[in-house]
């Protein structure tokens, strides 16, 4: 005879109830997820949602909160341009692993005035022109580089670009060697590493 399942509460009780609407979201998609879906997954009925989270937009942005990793603060800081670019870069393409399973939402939820969409606002918003200024003025500091003052914005996000269009326009996955192509063969030598640097 099998045990009776044992009652989970707080914390954990949340935890499973996100973990379910996060596996959900991935197998079904914003659209076609369901509160019914959702309690099936996690053992549990719909009131037990309800409770929590009383529309699917809220239950979302509570998956989405509990499972999808922070933004760092600033971009790595490796000591070298050459290394703090393929950080950035490799950042780039973790994240958008990350963000996978909510891109529908994301196209979803695009202007509309939520607490959820300024969530994937704020969690779509990837390294950019700040945080590769930020590169390029450490590595100036170093004396690798000249100032990085002049250069203009098309230039600073280039290589960022290049793998965001790789990832969304190509729909492939860029390589270590792709990246460091991006690096080497058309950024560094735009921006003016010094040689030996």
């Amino acid at each position: 005879m099998e045990s009776p399942r044992r009652r989970r509460r707080g914390t954990e009780l949340e935890a499973a109830l996100l973990e379910a609407a996060w596996d959900e979201l991935v197998a079904a998609g914003y659209e076609q997820l369901t509160y019914e879906a959702v309690a099936a997954r996690a053992g549990t009925s719909r009131p037990v949602l309800y409770r929590r989270w009383p529309t699917k937009r809220e239950l979302v942005l509570a998956a989405l909160r509990h499972r999808t990793p922070p933004l760092p603060d600033g971009p790595p800081d490796t000591g070298g341009l050459r290394d703090d670019v393929l950080a950035v870069l490799r950042l780039v393409v973790r994240r958008t692993h990350d963000l996978a399973p909510v891109r529908q939402v994301l196209a979803l939820e695009q202007g509309q005035d939520t607490e959820l969409s300024a969530y994937l606002a704020s969690r779509n918003r990837g390294p950019g022109a700040d945080w590769m200024r930020t590169v390029l003025e450490r590595a100036a500091g170093r004396g690798e580089i000249g100032p990085p003052a002049s250069l203009p914005d098309r230039v600073v996000t280039l290589p960022v670009a290049l793998v965001v269009h790789e990832l969304f326009l190509a729909r492939r996955t860029p390589t270590d060697a792709d990246l460091e192509d991006i690096a080497d063969l058309l950024f560094l030598p735009l921006v003016g590493l010094r040689h030996g640097s």
